[in-house]
Formats: C-alpha cells, sequence, structure tokens
C-alpha cells in the first residue's frame, strides 16, 4: 500500500512540471527580450508555488522558524545542510524571494531544468576546469553584489541521513568575496521523507533560518575559517534544537 501511495504522490508531484514546461519556454522567450528581471520573478512564483503545492501532496507536517531573519531586499547569501532531495522543495517554498544556486554542469544538458536553474538565478559550474569555476563564482559573487540571493549547501553533496557533515574548504567563497550577510538555514527530517527506505512518509519536518551573520565585519586572516565554524555551529544548534 505505501508502494502505491508512493507512485501516487510522486506522480502528483511531478505532473504540474508538464504544465510549467510551456509557461517557462514563454518566460524564456520574454527574458531574451530584455524582461529577464521581472521574468525571473514570475519563475521563482511559480516554482514556490510548485513547491508549496508538492509539501501538501506529500503530507509532511513543515514547521518554519526564524522567517523574520530573512532579508527582503539587498545582497544574501543562504547556507544551508542538505539532507535529501527533499530539500529542495522545501528552499523554494519557504524562502520567500528569488534565489539562485550553483550547480553542477551535467545539468546544463538536460532540457527544460537547464532553462529553470538559468532563469531562477543559477549558474553551471565546471570543476574540472578552475578557470570556468572561478568565472561562475565571480557570476554568483557579482549576482549577490547586485543585491539579489544565492544559496549554497557547503556539504558539497547530500549527507543521506548521516548528519552535519564537515564543509568543503572554500564553500563560503560567495558570500566572503561579496562581503554579503550569511543566513545558515538548518533543515531537520527531510531524509526521511522518502530516501530513508525509499518509500514516502508524512513526517515532521523543520526549517529554521538563523540570525543573519554580516561577513563585512569579519577581519583578519583567519576570517575565513571563523566564518565556516560559526556558520557550521549555528546550523547545528538548530538542527539539535529541533529534535529536542
Amino acid at each position: 500500500m505505501n508502494l502505491v501511495k508512493t507512485i501516487i504522490q510522486f506522480g502528483l508531484v511531478a505532473l504540474p512540471i508538464l504544465v510549467y514546461i510551456p509557461i517557462g519556454l514563454v518566460v524564456f522567450i520574454l527574458s531574451l527580450l530584455g524582461l529577464r528581471e521581472p521574468m525571473t520573478q514570475v519563475m521563482y512564483r511559480v516554482a514556490q508555488f510548485w513547491g508549496l503545492t508538492s509539501i501538501r501532496v506529500v503530507g509532511c507536517k513543515i514547521t518554519v522558524s526564524g522567517r523574520e531573519n530573512i532579508p527582503r531586499t539587498g545582497g544574501v547569501c543562504f547556507v544551508s545542510n542538505h539532507g535529501s532531495i527533499f530539500d529542495i522543495l522545501l528552499v523554494l517554498a519557504y524562502i520567500g524571494r528569488p534565489f539562485g544556486f550553483i550547480a553542477k554542469k551535467e545539468l546544463s544538458y538536460v532540457p527544460f531544468l537547464n532553462m529553470w536553474i538559468s532563469l531562477l538565478g543559477g549558474f553551471f559550474i565546471d570543476r574540472g576546469n578552475p578557470r570556468k569555476a572561478l568565472k561562475t563564482i565571480e557570476n554568483g559573487v557579482a549576482r549577490i553584489r547586485a543585491g539579489k540571493a544565492m544559496i549554497i549547501f557547503p556539504e558539497g553533496h547530500r549527507s543521506r541521513g548521516q548528519g552535519l557533515l564537515p564543509f568543503h574548504p572554500g564553500s563560503l567563497k560567495l558570500a566572503t568575496r561579496a562581503d554579503a550577510p550569511i543566513v545558515p538555514m538548518a533543515i531537520s527530517g527531510s531524509y526521511d521523507v522518502f530516501e530513508r527506505n525509499y518509500r514516502v512518509q508524512s513526517v515532521p519536518v523543520s526549517v529554521t533560518f538563523c540570525k543573519p551573520i554580516n561577513t563585512a565585519d569579519l577581519k583578519g586572516e583567519d576570517k575565513k575559517q571563523v566564518l565556516s565554524d560559526t556558520v557550521y555551529g549555528m546550523i547545528k544548534d538548530a538542527l539539535e534544537a529541533s529534535r529536542a
């Protein structure tokens, strides 16, 4: 019965994507005609609606706290742990403003998904080519300096129930190079929604937005390590608090 339920729920989550494809094509064309900024807003609202409706289909009880810590304007970098594919729905649903992210270059070859990532403000990175990778990072930095938002998953990949993994060296480069405020995010329970036993479970999930850290106030040669340790500690504390 759980398998049938899982198949039905996946179908209900995936079905809207077919409807959104023609919308995305229209938005993409309009963005090429000089309307990129308003079209980014349109695309984000469509993606946010998809995230919210998908969460309702799955039936999880979501607890969101700290949304008052999200700057509504100006450049900002969200830094989140990443335990599950379900996290994508959560960040789309609850951040509340358009944001971009750095995606692996292989996703740039996936039709329609590449278009959505680009329109939302994302960039594709070729980690095998240092020069191109640096250019991608600089594009992300420029986006934040222009008053936009980006999100980073500094563990580098999904933790898959292993808890909060160590941050990759230099993973906060987007924020430090832009001197942008960081909003640490802690997502708890998302791994249990599907990936623990590959059956959809309507389990409690929490999303916590911690108080912003102003990276421009941090000085000295150890700025990067101090910042990494601080963000890691805040996310870890928020995860532990959500499980208490």
